[in-house]
């Protein structure tokens, strides 16, 4: 019987996730290959370290950890690093630090997201309003800017579910992660255990393929998000089943191609990162 997780289990999961994801060339993000938009890895490994901690407190609510690890990140870099990881993450540490997984984490998760209340949606909304994300535009009901919006939280990201993938995992209880994500990875794994690295880029380039990256399109616009997702697809061949030594010379090209026309797949790094945390924490093990 696999037991809820510690919180320094918790912590150590997140912190490996964190890690594990600069670790393997992600393109269009910062990685151990290369910095870019401004960011270094330093600054995501700061930012992870100040975060872990509020993420795996069982004290604090969802909305809670969210807010004080958002604090606690851009204290610690003077920048937005993760507010996306951060808004994924909380709620899957608690779930974890509240289930048997004889029931298991997915729906002690969907139990967890429907029960987001107005003091959940606060803090979520001051933590954005902290990190003041790049395309973070207006926008009617639900807006972060107000207020008082006087929303739950899970009815905030049902309304920003069609136009942003993270509200919309909260809506289909990560979906994204454990359909898509978690089996792409393992399989990947399988293909190419020696080194983990190759995996991860796997990982980042199915999910850049396959969905249009919410945060490009907030910058930019649908458009330009689609246009990456179709470049990450014209280059299946280089990363799958799973990226090898090989194929790093054209991702590499890829990334110098992305970081030059400042097209930052932000929302599909979070993502990453987002399963390797479920991983980790499923399988109780380190990254």
């Amino acid at each position: 019987m696999k037991g809820p997780r510690h919180p320094a289990e918790i912590t150590s999961a997140f912190l490996d996730a964190c890690n594990a994801e600069l670790n393997a060339l992600k393109p269009g993000n910062v990685h151990r290959y290369s910095s870019g938009h401004g960011m270094e890895v330093l600054h995501f490994e700061q930012a992870a370290k100040a975060a872990a901690g509020p993420i795996a407190d069982p004290s604090l609510s969802v909305g809670k950890r969210i807010l004080r690890a958002t604090e606690a990140s851009v204290g610690a870099t003077g920048m937005n690093t993760n507010l996306g990881i951060v808004l994924l993450c909380a709620p899957l540490a608690k779930a974890a630090s509240e289930t048997t997984f004889d029931v298991g984490l997915r729906r002690r998760l969907g139990n967890i997201l429907s029960h987001l209340d107005e003091q959940d949606a606060e803090d979520a909304f001051e933590a954005i309003r902290i990190a003041n994300p790049a395309g973070l535009g207006a926008v009617g009901e639900g807006d972060v800017r107000a207020s008082s919006n006087r929303l739950t939280l899970i009815a905030a990201m049902q309304l920003a579910a069609e136009r942003d993938r993270i509200a919309n995992a909260y809506v289909d209880v990560f979906s994204d992660v454990f359909d898509f994500a978690l089996p792409i990875l393992r399989s990947a794994r399988a293909e190419q255990p020696a080194d983990p690295n190759f995996a991860i880029t796997t990982l980042h380039m199915a999910l850049l393929a396959e969905f249009p990256d919410t945060h490009i399109a907030r910058k930019y616009d649908a458009e330009t998000a689609a246009g990456v997702q179709r470049e990450a697809l014209a280059l299946r061949s280089s990363w799958f089943p799973v990226a090898t030594a090989k194929s790093l010379p054209l991702l590499l090209e890829f990334d110098a191609k992305l970081k030059q026309t400042r097209r930052n797949p932000g929302t599909t790094a979070d993502f990453v990162v987002t399963t390797l945390f479920a991983d980790a924490l499923i399988e109780r093990k380190h990254l």
